[in-house]
């Protein structure tokens, strides 16, 4: 097997493409010549320009010195044809996702290279067993999959194939934090670590608009306001561009043979179809004019009532809270054992919806409202009910307003919006560490690099409690029916046993 800290090691890249020109960035930098090459003579000529440029804008910005720039430079080369790359240590493509165009790649260059050459695919959906199937010596083909922007994205995901030797991966590993990113091993299932572990965040939030409890940009602003991500699902779906999303969630639930928990949304379908693919065309689930978004102006909140507000037992201190911000700001509360007949109930449902709560409290519905316990404290998310008076909805949000919170309104929803987006993310990540797709670890650290996610999802189930979302994962389950919201047996076991859900088995 290769040395791979050999100071002459030397790496080819078929595919001049973005991330391919990535790839050449960062490992020139690293000091390792490059050897890139592309089918089409114009794209990898162009390529090694746009590197020329970004390495000087590098420069001017004092990120490298001159000699650092025109170094770099000089270690990447441009190979004409194939043959070229016959003295690579290690061969990374970067070409189109085709598994018929990788396998067939990978029979030519094995008649290029030498037996110890290790062949990398840089593919994000496809099965990398499948690639190697179709060599002569699959044990030296293993996944090595990068992030757009390559030089800003520092992860990358080394995929462990069926026929692969784990010496291959082993290199990998070694190479990814030669050219300065953190590498995470994961084995050759759909979706990987990351494309997999986005689904509960991209498809929870479709299923939601999908069953009109909220429009897509108060499901956004919910989720940055309350959660604390970075962007909302909606923006996120633009951002990338449903040509690209779509087909991966299609990817990931038929390879998963129609598992529930990955169920695409015919929403997303639709739109793709109709061209509104997101920033890259101007339109998507918002408008795009010179790049930016136009957002929805937020509704005034209502005029505040005069009528008490009488707030439910719930989740630890939610109500003690809820109380004493209310009484701080002048709103009158009715803390009375039940409700008075002219006070507003208010109901704090965990993975509920507010009409089962109604029921099961023997509440009046025209004046109960239910907010979100989750997150309270950063953003007030309130569920009406179907038969839930429009002055009792107004009476609560004018008083949530009145004591500092910004305030979202959606119809009723097991599980308002946080809680199934949050719970969802977990369970996920809780099945594959069961089915031993990463290690709990690496699938936090690819998760929060990767997607961008305040923290990696078994960290955030431990942050909000193990037990606490498997609760709301059963409730959501046995209100819905959906076995999408099944928990995982990695999440119920070690909440039962209050353990945290990094927990490795011995």
């Amino acid at each position: 097997m290769t040395d791979i800290n050999r100071p002459d090691l030397r790496l080819g890249i078929v595919g001049a493409g973005l991330m391919g020109r990535g790839i050449a960035q960062i490992a020139a930098t690293a000091g390792i010549e490059v050897v890139l090459h592309d089918a089409r003579d114009d794209t990898v000529r162009q390529a090694r320009q746009a590197l020329s440029d970004t390495l000087d804008m590098l420069r001017g910005k004092g990120r490298m010195t001159a000699d650092e720039a025109t170094a770099a430079l000089g270690r990447i080369r441009v190979a004409d044809a194939l043959a070229d790359l016959a003295g690579c240590d290690v061969v990374v493509e970067a070409v189109v996702e085709d598994l018929a165009v990788k396998r067939e790649l990978f029979a030519a260059l094995e008649a290029v290279v030498t037996p110890h050459c290790i062949l990398a695919t840089n593919t994000s959906s496809l099965s990398v067993t499948e690639v190697a199937a179709a060599c002569r010596h699959p044990a030296r083909v293993a996944g090595f999959h990068f992030f757009s922007p390559v030089p800003l994205m520092k992860v990358v995901e080394v995929i462990d194939g069926v026929l692969g030797d784990p010496a291959v991966g082993d290199s990998l590993m070694v190479l990814a934090q030669r050219m300065g990113h953190r590498p995470v091993r994961a084995s050759d299932t759909p979706g990987f670590i990351v494309n997999h572990a986005g689904r509960g965040f991209l498809t929870e939030a479709l299923r939601i608009v999908g069953e009109n409890v909220a429009p897509f940009h108060v499901v956004d602003r919910i989720l940055r306001e309350a959660a604390g991500f970075r962007m909302g699902p909606f923006e996120l779906l633009d951002l990338t561009g449903l040509d690209v999303s779509h087909p991966v969630m299609e990817t990931i639930y038929n390879q998963y043979y129609q598992e529930a928990r990955y169920r695409p949304s015919p929403i997303a379908r639709q739109r793709m179809k109709a061209g509104l693919l997101g920033r890259k065309s101007g339109q998507g689930f918002y408008s795009y004019v010179d790049g930016k978004g136009a957002l929805p102006a937020q509704p005034t909140a209502p005029a505040l009532s005069a009528r008490a507000l009488w707030i439910a037992e719930g989740e630890g201190d939610v109500r003690e809270l809820l109380l004493v911000r209310l009484k701080t700001a002048g709103v009158p509360v009715d803390e009375g054992a039940r409700p008075a007949a002219d006070s507003v109930c208010v109901v704090l449902p965990l993975g509920r919806d507010c009409s089962s709560c109604v029921v099961e409290a023997g509440l009046d519905p025209v004046r109960t409202v239910a907010i979100d316990p989750l997150f309270v404290d950063l953003h007030a998310t309130l569920m009406t009910n179907p038969l839930c008076a429009h002055w009792a909805r107004d009476a609560v949000w004018a008083a949530m307003a009145a004591a500092g919170w910004s305030v979202s309104v959606i119809r009723d929803s097991a599980g308002c919006v946080v809680q199934r987006v949050m719970a969802m993310i977990v369970n996920i990540a809780c099945d594959m560490a069961q089915q031993g797709i990463a290690s709990p670890e690496d699938i936090d650290c690819a998760v929060s690099l990767g997607l961008g996610y305040p923290n990696g999802p078994l960290a955030m189930g431990d942050a909000l409690g193990a037990g606490k979302v498997l609760r709301i994962l059963e409730n959501l389950h046995q209100l819905s029916g959906d076995p999408r919201y099944r928990p995982s047996p990695w999440l119920a076991r070690r909440a039962r046993l209050n353990a945290s859900l990094r927990t490795q088995e011995g």
